[in-house]
């Protein structure tokens, strides 16, 4: 796999990489040789069903998971060689909510700066930064148990975004949001992607998510069926509709992809 993306009198490289992930529970094979990659300023979705492979991906990539095949690099460095200086690169919203709900947004905020080393003062005005970012310095000061979901979310981004990562792993991230929450989430995440060059990976089962401009990776019973931009799937499938593109490719109904 082509390790970097070539810009403009430079080469760049890309924030994430994956090449050659197995992995099993046991008999049970749940990554089968998965290779993909993110490059820096780039939205990717990862996009499976329910099932797919996509948490178990999230957690060797973030090293809850030990990958004993293959190699996942994050902006060039091995995840399993050098893992605090590849994780010092990495913001994560993982599916489970993980603020604590009796803190104030700028005390969550705090917490995850210190487990970073980031001194006080300087925690401080990332914290302001980051929740401006997200549009939520005004509810600086409030509980995070007073927030909706969409806005806890987006404060979860925020603190994701504390120190400083070059990617940001989201990992189906409008689970039970309301349709105003889930565009407004979506909306945040790729402004990021612009403002800060950010490779970014949501991961989804939601067609609807997805814009013409996005890189797409299929997974599909573990093992990545297509990685490529919207226009390469559709031509591939020979389908102009993304639901049939991906309902073609997988063989799945509409019932089970929902």
């Amino acid at each position: 796999m082509d390790a970097s993306v070539k810009t403009i009198g430079q080469t760049k490289t890309n924030a994430l990489e994956v090449e050659d992930v197995s992995h099993a529970f046991g008999p049970t094979q749940v990554l089968d040789n998965v290779s993909l990659s993110v490059p820096r300023g780039c939205f990717t979705v990862l996009l499976g069903p329910n099932g797919a492979g996509k948490s178990t991906l999230f957690a060797l990539i973030t090293r809850l998971y030990d990958n004993v095949t293959g190699e996942i690099r994050l902006l060039g460095t091995d995840v399993r060689r050098k893992p605090s200086l590849a994780l010092s690169r990495l913001g994560v919203v993982f599916q489970s909510r993980t603020l604590d709900l009796d803190l104030s947004l700028s005390q969550n905020l705090a917490y995850h700066a210190s487990l970073h080393g980031i001194p006080s003062r300087q925690a401080k005005d990332r914290a302001k930064a980051a929740l401006e970012l997200v549009e939520m310095e005004d509810r600086a000061n409030d509980k995070v148990r007073n927030l909706s979901g969409g806005q806890t979310r987006r404060v979860e981004i925020a603190r994701s975004m504390m120190h400083q990562p070059n990617l940001l792993l989201l990992d189906e991230p409008t689970v039970g949001l309301d349709v105003a929450s889930r565009e407004s989430v979506i909306s945040i995440v790729r402004k990021l992607v612009k403002k800060e060059d950010l490779g970014v990976l949501w991961a989804t089962h939601l067609i609807d998510e997805i814009k013409i401009t996005d890189n797409v990776v299929v997974l599909h019973k573990g093992k990545v069926l297509f990685s490529g931009t919207v226009p390469e799937l559709q031509e591939k499938t020979g389908e102009t509709d993304l639901a049939d593109a991906f309902r073609s490719m997988t063989g799945l109904s509409q019932l089970e992809m929902e």
